[in-house]
């Protein structure tokens, strides 16, 4: 028994060391295929007020969230607070590029903000 404590210990500790870097990858992958400005999703907009207001409102740098490699801004600690319950559900579809270029050609083409839809409860964000 006593042998085998350590050697779980070493594995144990092996695949921690492995999933860390896996992790940082995932973050880096994410960062690449966002339409991202200065490292922020959605322009600095807010992801929770587009399904709580229905409404395109602009967040704050100091109510900031970092979430696997992407910054996003909120215009209220309780929104910020909510998208970390669940940030998969208030995060854009096609990673905030043009829903429509997306699914038309798989092209990333820039949006602007405040057109989007809310679809089965998922956003989508469109060039105009």
């Amino acid at each position: 028994m006593r042998r085998i404590l350590p050697a779980l210990f070493l594995t144990a500790s092996a695949l921690v060391g492995l999933a860390i870097p896996a992790a940082a990858q995932d973050a880096d992958m994410r960062k690449e295929n966002f339409n991202l400005d200065e490292d922020v999703a959605i322009s600095g907009y807010d992801p929770v007020a587009y399904f709580k207001s229905n409404t395109a409102i602009m967040g704050q740098s100091s109510l900031a969230v970092f979430h696997q490699g992407v910054v996003y801004h909120f215009s209220s600690a309780a929104n910020k607070e909510e998208f970390k319950k669940n940030p998969s559900r208030y995060e854009p579809q096609y990673g905030g590029w043009c829903a429509y270029a997306m699914g038309a050609k798989g092209s990333k083409v820039s949006v602007n903000p405040e057109t989007f839809k809310i679809v089965n409860g998922k956003l989508f964000l469109f060039y105009n």
